[in-house]
């Protein structure tokens, strides 16, 4: 049965930058999907931490993306343009997005579409595509973290941690985590980590050559930069792998080169977003091919921490910057 589009629709818009405050629910116009897009009516958006910096006005939307902010979304498609698979209508999908997942109908690349099981509520599939992406390439794609590895992984209790745990344990990896309280460290143990470091009482760099009997970790997924990266080299094995996906604790930073030589070291990071929808197109297919098996037999789920209506946006952000969340934070709309 076909349903009714409306003209309008409720969405979160960013009226300047600024703190939380500055998200204001409003009316806006219905998008409508071009080719090899679809139409999404969304049940629910998850809360990233690239929404909270363009909030801030320091990462704006790529060119012709929605300036709306959300990056990943769960709901029924509605719609279907040219070259978009009709048969997807009425199907319940999630999907990673350029921009506007905060609203009431949102555009995605039909590429870029996962199936939702039955099993997996609308709320939890909603939180899946930006980590599972993202962690997926940067770990396994860029860093070429295999089998018998040991990873060493900073924020071990956001959603970017929490889903490179479980997706550690999936595929033999040795996780270790850093996080910002005692309480963090159990609830990482709790979710599987091999190792949870509390960074405020402990150096990371010993504690990590510690676990490892000094020969360090093959691979560090970090979202700090800044003074980390020199630290996060000295936690690396041979041949290691440094893999930077956010720079929250700065832009700038200063490595010895030689120990990067001697070391045979690699550096190398990633932003998702920008991302063109042909390599994304591929990236879902990866994730369908290897992981999907894994979350419809109940085996992957994000971890969530706590859901708010669409119209209290501002609390939800407010709410992950405090740093108090484990896992993933959402809207339902």
């Amino acid at each position: 049965m076909t349903q009714t589009i409306p003209e309008t629709m409720t969405a979160i818009a960013i009226r300047q930058p600024g703190g939380p405050d500055v998200l204001v629910a409003g009316e806006h116009p219905v998008p409508r999907p071009e080719a090899g897009q679809v139409l999404v009516k969304v049940a629910a958006a998850g809360i990233n931490r690239p929404d909270v910096v363009q909030r801030m006005g320091l990462y704006p939307a790529p060119p012709g993306a929605s300036p709306l902010p959300g990056l990943e979304i769960a709901g029924e498609v509605v719609g279907a343009g040219s070259d978009a698979d009709a048969h997807m209508v009425g199907k319940n999908i999630c999907a990673l997005v350029n921009g506007g997942g905060y609203a009431g109908y949102c555009i995605a690349q039909a590429s870029h579409c996962l199936p939702v099981p039955e099993n997996l509520p609308l709320s939890e599939a909603a939180a899946l595509p930006e980590t599972l992406f993202t962690v997926w390439h940067n770990l396994f794609e860029r860093a070429y973290a295999c089998d018998g590895e040991t990873v060493l992984v900073h924020g071990g209790t956001s959603g970017i941690g929490t889903m490179a745990i479980m997706l550690g344990k999936l595929f033999g990896l040795t996780i270790i985590v850093t996080c910002g309280s005692d309480e963090k460290c159990a609830q990482a143990l709790g979710l599987g980590a091999a190792h949870a470091i509390n960074y405020k009482t402990h150096d990371f760099v010993e504690a990590a050559q510690k676990i490892t009997d000094g020969r360090g970790v093959q691979v560090v997924l970090d979202m700090v930069a800044g003074d980390y990266v020199p630290r996060n080299l000295n936690c690396l094995a041979e041949d290691g792998r440094h893999v930077t996906i956010a720079v929250q604790g700065g832009l700038m930073t200063q490595i010895n080169m030689a120990q990067v030589m001697s070391r045979r070291l690699t550096l190398t990071g990633s932003t998702l977003r920008p991302r063109s929808n042909a390599f994304k197109g591929l990236l879902a297919e990866e994730i369908h091919r290897n992981v999907w098996d894994f979350v419809e037999r109940g085996e992957l789920r994000p971890v969530m921490d706590k859901s708010f209506p669409l119209a209290d946006a501002a609390a939800a952000h407010a709410h992950m910057e405090s740093g108090s969340h484990f896992g993933k934070i959402v809207l339902k709309v």
